[in-house]
């Protein structure tokens, strides 16, 4: 289980992630965009290791011993959910920080700010 209060932003656990039409959910990689430690629930977006295609607000991320990825994979910035802490399993790593200029830009026009 991961520890819920030591997780921050950058982090990458494991969650069970609902599908959109809520008919079930699957255990995914995740990337935490905002952790308040004083709730129960964080806001995450999606990833996954398949080989979709790139969107406009995707960023694909290089597996490394630091961010735990098992495989290269994309971080799908369009799929952000808050959900709580306890759905985690585990924690993989942290994403690194050469990443967070590009994620932020791309937040910037998904939300057009």
């Amino acid at each position: 289980m991961a520890r819920k209060s030591s997780m921050s932003k950058g982090d990458i656990i494991l969650i069970s992630f609902p599908f959109t039409d809520l008919s079930g959910q699957k255990v995914r990689p995740v990337l935490i965009l905002r952790n308040d430690n004083r709730g129960d629930d964080c806001i995450v977006a999606f990833m996954t290791s398949g080989k979709s295609r790139i969107g406009r607000f995707d960023i694909k991320i290089t597996k490394s011993a630091r961010n735990g990825l098992k495989d290269d994979s994309v971080l799908k910035l369009n799929k952000i959910v808050t959900l709580n802490k306890k759905l985690a399993t585990r924690h993989l790593g942290k994403l690194e920080t050469s990443y967070f200029n590009r994620i932020n830009k791309k937040l910037k026009r998904l939300f057009s700010l």
